[in-house]
């Protein structure tokens, strides 16, 4: 029965229209439509992926090996199972041009085909002709900007390797590119019988070979590869199929589009900020309506439920308006968005994200509503008459303290379950809740010190009016603090995490990397090698080191995926080097390095982080497949390795009598002065053409552009965050309209110019966004810290340009809102508006 009373009283209140509830909806409304269209985009990324999966891979299955072919027992049962097999190896070389005036190089990743590929899709180039014709006779495809770069047009030579090749096109679309993952050079494409005599191609070079296949209509997926893994597992095959057709992709996708959720998050919550204030505004003006239904015996059950299901109702509104804009803006702009991605995607309506940002809105309204609503239980029918809240205590009952901390706890769950990383969220959550903590308490402190601080201001009375109207209770300034602050922390950490990421690629990882990394130097080259470099006095360092590359299959005689599942060392093939001594760089952690003469049975030495990260101890076995031969080596000793240096890094070093008789070669890393890095390069691509050199420094520029573009969307979802911060502003300014222009009559009939009080107003609006932007500055820098420190385990440097932005910003905010809202006030005239007051 009282439910049914609560519904016609909240009915007829409805009736009087959305008065009050704007900012509520639009505050609601940009935070699930910030989040359904982060999700919304994922999805079509995702659509688009698994539907283009197979023309991404190049066929419906791939199996590859690393440093070698597959062999005859390999091929033929390919054969066997595949309708069409097309074999592509993939590396990394240096294309060169000799010219009269000198020689110019550049770092290529060269794909060699064979007569079928593509198996699937087209490769388009420019001029237009058919890949075969393009390829024949020794000829080659160059991405234009690697052309460009060499200064190189169709129907001119270039090596690789010792082999020439003529360049007849440039690539214009490459239909498997994006399945291939990051490469550090732009694509050069040859037959793989033509490279035969260029030495790139050598036993023990670096290379992968891939085999796309064909499968027969119908075939079984899960069985093929079940028959592949266990035929040829141990042999080192890795397969890859067309459910996931580029692996490194779809995982970036997901990771930043669980990230920009989580940023999504925070604008949800300091969305909630203006939600819960625009509700307690709204009891506010319901006092005599609220006073009526007491005194006619309505119950604090039907006044509280009565209210619940008006904020409800307009909740599901702002809800509604959120989805509707998150699905349909990415359809919209779907064509606009596709084109710019490098990947394939389907925009369509994808119910998944909408039930997302349908959750994360409803308990974000539950949790920042249910607060205020069960508050006025406690206010008594006589005190409504007088102040709407003022009359309450700070917490209402017990039971809606416990379903808040329960509905908080399960938006947290969802959004651990949802994003696919639950530490993660667990942590975007801790930042806000110990951000919205912060805030509180400096609000607090804020109106503590305007109040203090008020009587010192005599003589001025703009800055002792704007210090009252601060440390009172009508000004909003916790709405202000908490929304402007936590929207300004989110925009502060980014910048500060940003500045810091980029600062450690750029400024501080070229002062300790080396100069260039040198890849496929043959054993019978090394000596010459070294010896170019220990002579050169602009040659500071040589690092070198034997090289080959290995799987690890087996831990303690189990299947490593199921010690390990998912960690990176375990997931595809690893960096194994050989020893008979450490270096003076290398710290054992723990056990011992094997006697230099050390003939016995295979020994290894593993990174101490990432050994501790799988659980490994001393005295276990690992099986490494190396060239599809297995070792099982001992774990003797645990040493710390860096790998953010950019030098030479491996997880397993072997005791040297189980690989030296291995076909490998060698890596190195030269520290030299910028100024002879030219002529370094020079030489030794004269004397060892097959050798390939990476330029640490251009390495470090491609992760640069990367970061940029991560950054960039990172900071998008940071505006949508302080766009609603200002929403919220807007609607405490709005809110305290009524109070400033009792003020200004009040004022006015005192004697007070109106240039005075509107100096006055710009002045309590100024102090207000400075203090939310220093308290908001404070908490950004350290959540930068602590993510930089913690997570990236980079260097931390506060980065005071944005940080100074962040200031500028807050300020600039509140001034232009609450200036916005002074005009009436200014403008109304006191006699009227104290006669109302009456």
């Amino acid at each position: 029965m009282s439910l049914g009373v609560a519904a016609r009283i909240a009915r007829r209140e409805l009736r009087g229209g959305l008065k009050g509830f704007r900012i509520f909806l639009a505050c609601l409304a940009l935070g699930v439509a910030a989040i359904a269209g982060v999700g919304s985009v994922r999805s079509a990324i995702q659509a688009g992926l698994a539907d283009q999966g197979a023309v991404l891979l190049g066929g419906d299955a791939q199996v590859e090996f690393t440093y070698r072919f597959a062999s005859e027992a390999e091929r033929a049962w390919m054969e066997t199972v595949a309708a069409e097999v097309s074999e592509i190896t993939d590396f990394r070389s240096m294309a060169t041009v000799d010219r009269e005036d000198g020689t110019e190089r550049a770092l290529t990743q060269v794909k060699s085909v064979d007569d079928a590929y593509p198996l699937l899709g087209e490769v388009v180039l420019d001029p237009a002709m058919p890949l075969d014709d393009a390829l024949a006779d020794r000829g080659a495809v160059m991405a234009p900007v690697l052309a460009d770069r060499l200064g190189l047009s169709p129907g001119e030579t270039f090596r690789l390797g010792e082999q020439e090749f003529t360049l007849r096109a440039r690539l214009a679309r490459e239909p498997d590119d994006v399945g291939q993952g990051f490469s550090l050079g732009p694509r050069t494409i040859v037959r793989t019988d033509a490279l035969e005599g260029s030495g790139l191609l050598a036993e023990g070079s670096l290379f992968d070979t891939e085999y796309r296949l064909l499968l027969p209509p119908g075939a079984d997926l899960d069985a093929v590869r079940e028959d592949a893994l266990a035929r040829f597992e141990a042999t080192g095959l890795s397969w890859r199929d067309a459910r996931n057709g580029a692996p490194g992709v779809a995982r970036f996708v997901d990771r930043l589009g669980a990230f920009l959720v989580l940023v999504g998050l925070s604008g949800l919550a300091v969305g909630g900020i203006g939600v819960s204030s625009a509700v307690r505004a709204y009891l506010v003006r319901k006092n005599p309506v609220i006073a009526t239904l007491r005194t006619l015996g309505a119950t604090r059950r039907v006044i509280f439920a009565s209210y619940f299901m008006q904020i409800g109702a307009l909740a599901v509104l702002g809800i509604g308006i959120g989805l509707v804009l998150g699905a349909l803006v990415p359809l919209a702009l779907g064509p606009v968005i596709a084109q710019a991605l490098p990947v394939p995607a389907l925009f369509t309506l994808h119910p998944t994200p909408l039930l997302e940002a349908a959750l994360y809105g409803i308990l974000t309204a539950l949790i920042f509503t249910l607060w205020p609503l069960a508050r006025a239980e406690q206010v008594r029918a006589a005190t409504l008459f007088r102040d709407a809240l003022a009359g309450a205590a700070a917490w209402p009952a017990r039971r809606y303290v416990v379903a808040t901390a329960l509905l908080l706890a399960l938006l947290v769950g969802l959004a651990g379950l949802f994003s696919g990383s639950p530490l993660l969220t667990l942590w975007t959550a801790g930042g806000i809740l110990g951000a919205l903590v912060l805030l509180a308490l400096a609000a607090g402190g804020i109106r503590w010190l305007a109040r203090w601080a008020a009587p010192a201001a005599r003589g001025r009375p703009a800055l002792r009016w704007a210090l009252g109207a601060i440390g009172g209770p009508g000004e909003g300034a916790g709405a202000v603090v908490l929304s402007l602050g936590l929207g300004l922390s989110v925009l502060a950490a980014i910048g500060q995490i940003d500045g810091n990421l980029r600062n450690a690629i750029q400024r501080d990882l070229p002062e300790i990397a080396p100069s260039y990394f040198f890849v496929d130097i043959q054993p019978d080259q090394i000596d010459g090698f070294r010896a170019r470099l220990n002579d050169d006095p602009a040659v500071s360092r040589v690092d070198t080191a034997p090289m080959l590359r290995g799987i690890i299959t087996r831990i303690n005689d189990r299947p490593a995926r199921d010690v390990a599942p998912g960690h990176w060392v375990i997931e595809g093939d690893r960096g194994v080097t050989y020893s008979a001594r450490p270096d003076d760089r290398t710290t054992v952690t723990a056990g011992e390095w094997w006697p230099e003469d050390y003939d016995g049975p295979p020994q290894i030495s593993f990174a101490a982080e990432e050994a501790e990260e799988i659980g490994l101890q001393l005295g276990d076995t690992l099986t490494v497949n190396i060239l599809g031969r297995d070792i099982t080596a001992e774990i003797t000793s645990f040493r710390a390795v860096d790998f953010s240096n950019a030098g030479i890094g491996f997880v397993m070093t072997m005791s040297p009598s189980a690989l030296e008789g291995a076909p490998h070669t060698f890596i190195a890393t030269v520290y030299a002065e910028q100024q002879a890095e030219a002529q370094i390069l020079r030489d030794l691509a004269d004397a060892y053409p097959n050798i390939t050199a990476i330029n640490v420094r251009d390495a470090i520029d491609r992760v640069s552009d990367l970061l940029a573009g991560i950054g960039e969307a990172v900071r998008w979802g940071a505006a949508a965050t302080l766009l609603t911060g200002f929403l919220v502003i807007i609607g405490a300014s709005a809110a305290g309209e009524g109070a400033r222009t009792y003020e200004a009559a009040v004022l006015k009939t005192l004697g007070a110019s109106r240039g005075r009080i509107l100096v006055s107003f710009a002045l309590r609006a100024a102090l207000l966004g400075g203090a939310a932007a220093i308290v908001a500055l404070a908490a950004g820098i350290a959540g930068g810290w602590a993510v930089s420190t913690f997570v990236m385990e980079t260097s931390y440097t506060v980065m005071w340009l944005p940080a100074l932005g962040i200031i500028a910003g807050g300020v600039a905010a509140t001034l232009l809102s609450g200036l916005a809202f002074a005009w009436r006030p200014l403008a109304a005239r006191p006699a009227r508006v104290l006669r109302a007051r009456e």
